[in-house]
């Protein structure tokens, strides 16, 4: 699907329901999966929840999860337990081009039975269940904290629980502590001290249920259109909860810089573009909330206001290189944009330019976070429709808003 964005305004004040976050979403369908009394309201409606999902159900040979990368680390961890069963796991392309190495490696020091199918360190993996008798692993923590969150959401499954060392900069510790915190909310013992966490092993009892809170990421575009909107716009978001476990509801507090002020009203948060003096260079260091980089920079470029974000070196192992992808669709618009292995520097801004074509390399954060520069200038985004990925819903939502969005012909 090719789209084609023109240069649009919005309504000045617009009601939007947004699915549950994926995050939490996928944590609570593994621990479903282990703990049948637990059950889960407002599950998101995103591809990877749904590939998780329909992965946890399945009992044939081969599963595929397509692009699904949070999938792919937690079904590791969760097939290597399932006594007496084998698994190819597979998917995409793109992700039997992501590393896994570090998390297999882990695995395999608990006992694990893991074999590559193809190229060494990356998916496909044939898995063996067995029971895991270790209790102690360490492991690389400046990776991904994916890899760690798989370990602990399987370890309540291990009779002695899992005593995890970490070993070097801990990245994006807010998904780590969410995970902890849904295992506290069902019941689970876990300490998280230093470099170390325990997660000890659960007995199930009674049955939970659980209420996902809608997705923070998925707000971050919608904060985007407010900073790009003349003063007074407003958008209402549902449901959101002041005391998120989602690392990306630092956007609150980023935006004041941008101007966009966040009020909650029960479980409804408003955002509201209000009168701010706009920074020369907005400086943030995003290791624990990387996902919304996408979205920050490009609501620099139609702000006209220069960037530093750091901490970034976990995007060039997501859906694509994320910061490589930024730099050359940025250029499109008559900007240029400086990238190094951990960083981004919106650096020479020019007046926008019209007509680019955006590409999305399969990524669906690429495509929602340029959708919003349509409040300043016209442009058509490529393979649209891979918002699916995290939000279907999308689309739709920004025709509501009043997006003046079409179909068009490459």
């Amino acid at each position: 699907m090719h789209l084609f964005l023109q240069n649009s305004s919005i309504n000045p004040s617009t009601d939007i329901t947004i699915t549950g976050s994926k995050s939490e979403s996928n944590r609570l369908l593994l621990l479903k999966a282990l703990f049948k009394t637990l059950e889960i309201q407002n599950v998101s409606n995103s591809d990877d929840s749904q590939y998780m999902l329909k992965a946890l159900g399945s009992e044939a040979p081969t599963v595929d999860i397509h692009h699904a990368g949070t999938a792919m680390r937690f079904l590791t961890a969760y097939f290597a337990t399932l006594e007496g069963r084998t698994t190819l796991l597979t998917g995409s392309q793109r992700m039997q081009e992501r590393p896994i190495k570090i998390l297999v490696d882990a695995l395999r020091a608990l006992g694990a039975d893991i074999e590559y199918d193809k190229e060494e360190g990356y998916p496909p993996l044939r898995i063996t269940g067995k029971s895991l008798l270790k209790d102690e692993v360490r492991m690389k923590a400046n990776v991904s904290s994916q890899y760690i969150s798989a370990l602990l959401l399987m370890a309540t499954k291990l009779k002695k629980g899992l005593k995890l060392h970490l070993e070097g900069k801990i990245t994006s510790v807010p998904y780590i502590n969410m995970t902890l915190s849904l295992l506290n909310q069902l019941g689970v013992d876990t300490r998280f001290e230093g470099q170390v966490i325990q997660v000890n092993p659960y007995v199930e009892t009674a049955s939970k249920t659980f209420t996902v809170e809608s997705d923070w990421s998925s707000a971050s575009y919608f904060y985007s259109i407010i900073a790009l909107s003349p003063v007074g716009t407003q958008i209402n978001l549902s449901t959101y909860k002041k005391d998120s476990l989602q690392g990306d509801a630092v956007l609150q507090d980023i935006y004041t810089h941008l101007g966009v002020q966040t009020t909650f009203n029960g479980a409804q948060i408003n955002l509201q573009k209000v009168n701010t003096s706009l920074p020369d260079c907005l400086e943030l260091d995003l290791a624990n909330a990387p996902d919304i980089a996408q979205t920050i920079v490009v609501t620099c470029l139609g702000l006209q206001v220069k960037c530093n974000l750091t901490g970034l070196h976990t995007l060039k192992i997501k859906e694509t290189d994320r910061l490589q992808a930024l730099k050359n669709e940025i250029y499109k618009f008559g900007t240029s944009i400086e990238i190094t292995d951990d960083s981004l520097h919106l650096l020479a801004l020019n007046p926008l330019e019209s007509g680019a074509v955006v590409a999305t390399y399969n990524d669906h954060r690429m495509a929602m976070a340029f959708a919003p520069l349509a409040l300043r200038t016209s442009f058509s985004i490529n393979e649209a429709e891979v918002v699916s990925k995290s939000f279907p819903d999308y689309w739709d939502n920004l025709k509501e808003l009043g997006f003046n969005i079409s179909n068009s012909e490459k």
